[in-house]
């Protein structure tokens, strides 16, 4: 690969960026418009043209998965030398390496979690934490130590802040301090005290700074929008007054200032470093224009002198849909059902996500995709290799590697391991074993298709190595579910923005202009997920029957009528060339919401139930069930040959709540049987007739008695 080969298929902005090899290079990148293809073509035509020495170079990025991509092109450009590491990851590695010189002895122990030595800190100011207590101190302490504020200073920085502490500001310094004194006393770090330490042996020791600078004189940082004071000291310390530096972001695109992070180094670079080279990429290559335009004008309405208007590159594509529902439970059975048809439209269900602003809101479209038989997995902030159950397998891979014969097959080695951890045929209801049983699935999947390669055992095991340093998960069957936050740096064919009222985007508690502005950017940042189709949702009352007290989110306010009225819901169908069948069937499904909606009561007792599960079943989970026996064996029976047909768990077909609903009830019509709830046309269509059958039969058998 020569010169004009690194340059061949930039546009002319990102050329502009590879070209730009040498000073301070500042890159404002819009959302994708292809940023990471300019950074390591730069990088690669830097190399290649004799600037620097591969080995010189240092590109800093925030998550490890985004290091190894950022290590996997550079290798395909020819430029494998070049180290790409997290802030984390490259000053603990110049840490150990230094420490026994210049500190000695053996280098501490790394922490992965605050919560274990903060419980500790807890109990021994006789102060007992619950786990949520735990997450929002540990929370309030890195920011702290991200923005350089020791225990004694903390409550006057939080209350300068703006910041709202979980417990009274006094409680967090004790313990905040208590955690201080517990990590020096065992010889631990975490990852800030990394960073200060790395930051703090360079300035005090000259020798090891002239070391690392002359080894690293060439330095690239990600998202550096989302830098924060305690990342800025280290990199000064590692420029050590030299300019050679390209800093790449987007200021619309800041969403994590609670944890310390700021756009301001980003937009004050120029000022910074005078002869900075500004370029700006504004062409954007993800998303169709119905999606560009709807981004822009989120954006048209903030409050912010760096605003960017994005310019599409892709054909045109459906307009954004905006759904209104009375509950939440309509809602996520109303996102389910388009994101079936979506499926069955031929969109993957690995390409559709649904958004949401907190990992709470996951539960009630967990419920809704597995009564509607989508598979999904819950995406939190845990990398995948990091999670214990995946920690535990490779551990366990890597023995029966060891241990194994020539002969021995992958898959059913990997199977066998696995299932002695928790993997089983079907997937447990929700919750964290839900989550557990998708990570073990999801390696079982993998050996199989390395063993369809030719992969043995070793083989698989290497494999999963080289993708934990990378962190480059395998890819998982099933519709995401998502935060916002987590959903960063990712990107579907299909994204479903949900619970997007006021008091949730924007949260309730963000109060000032500033909080409420960065609350617009994580509505940007969630709409530029989507390539092609994009459903904004939200629902006026929490429960079925519930005060319908919410309204869209502010934010919204002026967006919806045009891109509203041109498509509706994928599901639907559009109205032109339908004979007006999709508006038939629109008033049709708005009907259907409106019998969700309604205050379901037991018929045993008469009280509202508020479970989804008990208002499938029509009555309390505690009030005795009337059921025919002989009609659920028969309904057990005929689902599981239905499973097997299909080649799905039997849960694919009717849940076992649902399958119990409809022995109680015994519908005689379709009317009946869509009345239970979860029971949409989908399911009707599929087994409605074969469900009926055995029903009509059951209650033929019991006249004749």
């Amino acid at each position: 690969m020569d010169l004009d080969d690194v340059l061949a298929g930039l546009d002319p902005e990102q050329r502009a960026v590879a070209e730009a090899v040498r000073g301070p290079v500042c890159v404002l990148a819009g959302a994708g418009t292809g940023k990471t293809r300019a950074i390591t073509h730069r990088i690669a035509y830097a190399v290649r043209s004799g600037v620097v020495e591969a080995q010189s170079v240092l590109a800093v990025t925030f998550t490890t998965r985004a290091a190894g991509e950022l290590r996997q092109r550079l290798r395909r450009l020819g430029t494998p030398g070049v180290q790409a590491r997290t802030f984390h990851a490259a000053a603990l590695r110049q840490l150990t390496y230094f420490w026994p010189r210049v500190i000695g002895g053996d280098p501490p122990s790394v922490i992965e979690s605050k919560l274990p030595l903060l419980a500790d800190a807890g109990r021994s100011l006789r102060r007992n934490l619950d786990r949520s207590e735990l997450r929002d101190v540990a929370s309030e302490i890195e920011w702290a130590k991200a923005t350089q504020i020791g225990p004694e200073d903390y409550a006057q920085a939080a209350a300068k802040a703006g910041r709202t502490p979980p417990i009274p500001a006094e409680e967090v310094f004790r313990l905040y301090d208590a955690y201080e004194r517990l990590r020096r006393e065992r010889h631990l770090v975490d990852f800030e005290t990394i960073l200060e330490l790395t930051a703090a042996v360079m300035t005090e020791h000259r020798e090891v700074a002239a070391e690392i600078r002359r080894q690293y004189r060439y330095f690239v940082v990600d998202e550096y929008q989302d830098v924060n004071p305690l990342q800025k000291l280290l990199l000064d310390t590692w420029l050590g007054g030299r300019d050679d530096l390209c800093v790449v972001g987007d200021p619309n695109q800041t969403i994590y200032s609670f944890t310390g992070a700021t756009p301001r180094y980003l937009t004050n670079f120029p000022v910074e470093h005078p002869d900075t080279a500004l370029i700006r990429l504004v062409r954007d290559y993800r998303s169709t224009p119905q999606v560009v335009s709807l981004a822009n004008r989120v954006l048209d309405r903030a409050r912010t002198p760096h605003k960017m208007t994005l310019v599409a590159q892709r054909p045109d594509g459906p307009e954004p849909v905006f759904t209104e529902y009375d509950d939440e439970v309509a809602e996520a059975q109303g996102v389910a059902r388009a994101a079936a048809g979506l499926i069955r439209s031929g969109v993957p269900s690995r390409e559709i996500a649904v958004l949401f602003r907190v990992n709470a809101q996951s539960e009630v479209y967990e419920q809704a995709f597995t009564e509607a038989g989508i598979p999904y997995l819950l995406r939190g902030a845990d990398r995948f290799f990091e999670r214990p159950e995946v920690r535990q397998a490779v551990v366990l891979l890597r023995g029966a590697a060891r241990s194994a014969s020539a002969g021995d097959d992958l898959v059913s080695t990997a199977h066998g391991v696995l299932s002695g951890i928790g993997l089983t045929a079907q997937p447990p209801g929700g919750g964290r074993a839900r989550e557990k049983w998708e990570s073990l699935k999801a390696l079982a999947d993998l050996a199989e298709e390395l063993a369809t390669g030719g992969a043995d055992l070793p083989g698989f095991v290497a494999e999963l190595e080289r993708r934990a340093a990378e962190q480059h998960a395998p890819a998982v069957e099933g519709v995401t579910l998502a935060s916002l936050h987590a959903a960063k740096g990712l990107e579907w064919d299909a994204v479903f923005l949900a619970g997007v009222t006021d008091g949730m985007l924007p949260i309730v508690y963000a109060e000032t202009p500033e909080q409420i502005e960065e609350e617009r950017r994580l509505l940007y940042v969630g709409i530029t997920r989507a390539r092609v189709h994009l459903c904004v949702s939200w629902a006026l009352a929490r429960s079925p029957g519930g005060r319908r007290s919410r309204r869209p989110s502010r934010f919204l306010d002026g967006l919806m009528g045009r891109a509203a009225a041109r498509v509706p819901s994928p599901e639907r169908g559009g109205r032109g060339g339908d004979g007006g069948r999709g508006e038939h069937r629109e008033r049709r499904e708005r009907r259907e919401r409106r019998t969700v909606a309604a205050p379901v009561s037991c018929r045993v007792c008469a009280k509202t139930l508020m479970a989804a599960a008990e208002q499938k079943l029509g009555r309390c989970a505690t009030c005795p069930a009337d059921y025919d026996e002989g009609l659920l064996a028969a309904l057990r029976s005929w689902r599981a040959d239905a499973a097997k047909e299909a080649k799905v768990p039997t849960y694919v077909v009717f849940t076992d709540v649902t399958l119990q609903a409809i022995a109680e009830r015994a519908p005689l019509s379709e009317r009946d049987l869509m009345a239970i709830p979860g029971i949409g046309r989908v399911k009707l269509d599929r087994y409605g007739e074969a469900v009926l059958r055995l029903c009509r039969a059951a209650g033929n058998q019991t006249e004749d008695l």
